[in-house]
């Protein structure tokens, strides 16, 4: 483990929760430097939210250690842990004004007056609420009770932040703008920050590193780059992309030129290692690595376009060959048109590879438990 996160970040090591019988969190560990955001990522019930109580002391059926800046919290209380914390709820204090809700915990500290003013102002007008700080949360709209609880758990400069999925209940221009303003905040804050999210690209916006959460379990510890062009399992890869993957079944052979596959009768050489090779496969295809002709070309499967669908600035295209498979394709600019006939050939060069038995992507050494500690 990095020994500066150890004397100054967080370190949750073997973190287990269970609900009865039913165990929510399996043994996760996660470590997280001052100045970095870690975002937890996975789908609803995945144990994200448990996780940050967890860290938080707020959870009582929590076993494992958290350390925070070389001092062992495992049994301190929320007050005696340094952490700030912003849910998706909000959680304001309804008869408080804005500003002090904000103060609340400056004021459990028991700074000066003049202080407190001081550092409320700085962060309300940081995070564009300075005029509402009279109002109580009631008239509040959405997007300013979420920025009064982002200033509250960041006014008291902790050690340690967590947020859950903050911007979730914000309108959609907001919540674009706060992604791009959020990373220069969390910076100058230099806590140790967990944010937790189920939109990958926010996963990808804000996070320094990216810990995708499934069943309880980390299942990938990586930086946004990696995650998404190699997820580490199929179910990894599913999360992450909008058209999603695409995953085509295979059996991969080995020849003295590389890894040839064969899929929607085309034969593919794939750069990377035999290790799958006589086995049950999944090629894995991005949409956008999907190259489309309006012509017959060499390597190129005629197939006809069973749906269009906008995205993003894009357009998604269900392809379908003429012997029944269908693939994603994604392009920028017009549309062909439903129904019509188009040639697609798919790129190699960002191809992944998975084992149909165990679901993990081919060559994948590293486990996220082993990145964790």
């Amino acid at each position: 483990m990095n020994t500066a996160i150890t004397k100054n970040g967080l370190h949750a090591q073997a973190i287990r929760t269970a609900f009865g019988k039913t165990t929510v969190l399996h043994d996760v560990s996660l470590a997280v430097a001052p100045g970095e955001t870690l975002v937890l990522f996975g789908p609803s019930g995945s144990g994200k939210t448990v996780l940050l109580r967890a860290i938080a002391g707020l959870d009582p059926n929590a076993t494992g250690h958290v350390t925070i800046a070389g001092r062992d919290v495992t049994t301190a209380g929320p007050e005696g842990r340094s952490i700030g914390v912003a849910f998706q709820n909000f959680a304001l204090y309804p008869h408080m004004s804005a500003r002090e809700n904000i103060a609340s915990p400056l004021r459990a500290r028991k700074l000066p007056e003049r202080e407190i003013d001081e550092k409320v102002s700085a962060i309300a007008k940081l995070l564009k609420i300075d005029h509402v700080l009279a109002q109580q949360p009631r008239a509040l709209s959405n997007g300013q009770k979420q920025r009064t609880a982002l200033a509250r758990a960041l006014v008291g400069s902790p050690k340690i932040l967590l947020m859950d999925d903050p911007l979730r209940n914000v309108d959609a221009k907001l919540r674009y703008e706060m992604r791009m303003e959020l990373p220069r905040l969390l910076r100058r804050a230099n806590a140790a920050a967990v944010y937790v999210t189920q939109d990958y690209r926010e996963a990808m916006a804000l996070g320094d590193r990216i810990a995708v959460l499934i069943d309880g379990h980390i299942v990938q510890l990586d930086d946004p780059e990696r995650v998404y062009a190699a997820p580490a399992s199929v179910a990894v890869a599913r999360l992450f992309g909008d058209p999603p993957l695409n995953l085509v079944p295979c059996r991969p052979t080995l020849a003295n030129d590389g890894l040839h596959v064969s899929v929607f009768g085309l034969d593919l050489t794939l750069s990377m290692a035999g290790a799958l090779a006589g086995r049950e496969a999944m090629l894995g295809l991005r949409p956008d690595s999907i190259a489309i002709f309006a012509d017959p070309q060499p390597g190129a499967v005629a197939a006809t376009i069973a749906a269009v669908t906008p995205l993003h600035g894009k357009v998604v295209l269900l392809l379908r060959t003429q012997a029944g498979d269908e693939i994603l394709a994604s392009q920028v600019g017009r549309a062909p048109e439903t129904g019509s006939t188009i040639w697609f050939r798919p790129e190699t060069d960002t191809a992944l590879l998975y084992d149909t038995e165990t679901g993990l992507l081919a060559g994948e050494a590293r486990t996220a438990t082993e990145e964790a500690a």
